[in-house]
């Protein structure tokens, strides 16, 4: 990778020997690798351990999650919150671990829209709830910085699954807890 980043830096006119652009290279592969970890951990491994039997059976709801993510399109950020709730159905799982789910899946290159279908999908699979709802709102520098320089719009994408999506007063009821 480093040789290909040296590669781009010479692409673009500058001299990759140059004093503030020699370790770069480096610098790149381990900020890419640290960026795209998500590849190598599979969520339901670090689920599977903090599912544990419980007779709750309200909803669940963690907001405010940060996300940072890669656009797949242009390798530049998308950055925001993401909000999960769901309706157990005799398991509960340690709020960390949503928030961990999230990571995984924005520690890789994405689009909105898939990261926010995947963490709900995974939820779903692993504690077989009655519904799962997920709502991700992010600011794209791909807007921001090219092309159209919207600075201030930012994309929301949800989830709605089960309860969430066949319940309307369900899925209000979230989106009232999360603000919208």
């Amino acid at each position: 990778m480093q040789k290909h980043v040296e590669e781009i830096i010479r692409a673009l006119g500058e001299d990759p020997k140059r004093d503030g652009l020699l370790k770069t290279p480096r610098r790149v592969e381990e900020s890419m690798q640290y960026l795209t970890s998500g590849y190598k951990i599979n969520p339901k491994d670090i689920i599977k351990d903090a599912v544990f039997e419980e007779t709750y059976d309200e909803m669940v709801v963690l907001r405010d999650i940060r996300v940072f993510s890669l656009c797949e399109h242009h390798l530049l950020p998308f950055y925001g919150k993401c909000h999960i709730a769901y309706l157990p159905q005799g398991k509960l799982i340690g709020l960390s671990k949503l928030a961990e789910v999230v990571q995984i899946y924005a520690r890789r290159l994405q689009v909105q829209e898939r990261l926010t279908v995947q963490i709900a999908d995974c939820l779903m699979d692993a504690l077989n709830p009655l519904g799962v709802g997920v709502v991700v709102e992010a600011l794209h520098l791909c807007m921001a910085m090219r092309g159209v320089e919207e600075k201030d719009a930012s994309a929301v994408t949800s989830s709605m699954l089960g309860a969430f999506r066949n319940d309307r007063s369900t899925r209000m009821e979230f989106l009232s807890l999360i603000g919208k």
